[in-house]
């Protein structure tokens, strides 16, 4: 009796179960299949490979011209658009490429160049024959909002220059001996500036030493008043004038 419960009790706790027919390993138990099942781990097939990384180069197809550039460059500006397309997991905008694989950007390749290069090297550089304007209008689509911001003060500046009109000059010829030329370069400011010195050899003659002079032209830009507001001459820039009258 005692033989026949033992039996009945099945194998003991910690053992393993007895090889089947044959000598191979039985089934696995219903408890150790679970185990591996509840573990979510998943088994791939062996020698599958990895995905590629992605590629740290770029290429860029703006309205038929191409562009390459890093994803360290196109990320500068986190909220960017170059950022978001082609620089996040999981791009949040969705776009076509073509047959090299170059993302497809509908936009005027032109003023593509100074966005690009501002992404590069942190700089505004705009050669002559492009519009500012046009680069605003990019910056803005692309929403690079510092560049945004720089083109803008450079359009602002550019305006104020020209309401001002072209800058004009008030010229001053004087003359002096060669002893005095020290003491008038040092009088020289308040906006004056040295233009050219011309020799007119030696009228006077002192003893034995004839004493050379020369006339020495001056200017300054002509803006007296600021704001409404008339500047009075400093001691300075009249005893320029005062020189000046001389002649």
């Amino acid at each position: 009796m005692a033989e026949l419960a033992a039996a009945a009790e099945g194998p003991p706790r910690g053992r393993t179960p007895s090889p089947g027919p044959g000598g191979a390993p039985g089934p696995p138990s219903p408890r150790a299949a679970g185990a591996a099942a509840g573990s979510g781990a998943a088994l791939s097939p062996p020698g599958a490979a990895r995905p590629p990384a992605p590629s740290k180069w770029v290429r860029l197809n703006v309205g038929g011209t191409y562009f390459v550039s890093t994803r360290q460059t196109l990320c500068r500006e986190p909220k960017s658009f170059l950022c978001r397309l082609c620089c996040q997991d999981g791009p949040e905008l969705g776009s076509d490429k073509d047959e090299t694989g170059a993302y497809l950007i509908d936009r005027d390749p032109t003023y593509f160049g100074p966005i690009l290069n501002y992404l590069r090297h942190g700089k505004l550089i705009i050669n002559k024959e492009l519009a500012e304007e046009g680069v605003l209008e990019e910056a803005e689509f692309y929403n690079i909002a510092s560049l945004v911001r720089l083109v803008k003060e450079r359009i602002r500046d550019n305006e104020n220059r020209t309401s001002q009109g072209p800058v004009k000059h008030v010229y001053r010829v004087l003359q002096c001996q060669e002893e005095e030329l020290t003491q008038m370069v040092s009088t020289m400011s308040d906006g004056w500036k040295f233009e050219q010195l011309i020799s007119i050899g030696s009228s006077y003659n002192y003893g034995n030493e004839d004493q050379a002079e020369f006339l020495c032209v001056v200017s300054r830009e002509l803006n007296n008043s600021t704001n409404g507001i008339v500047k009075e001459p400093s001691e300075k820039a009249k005893i320029l004038q005062e020189r000046g009258s001389r002649m």
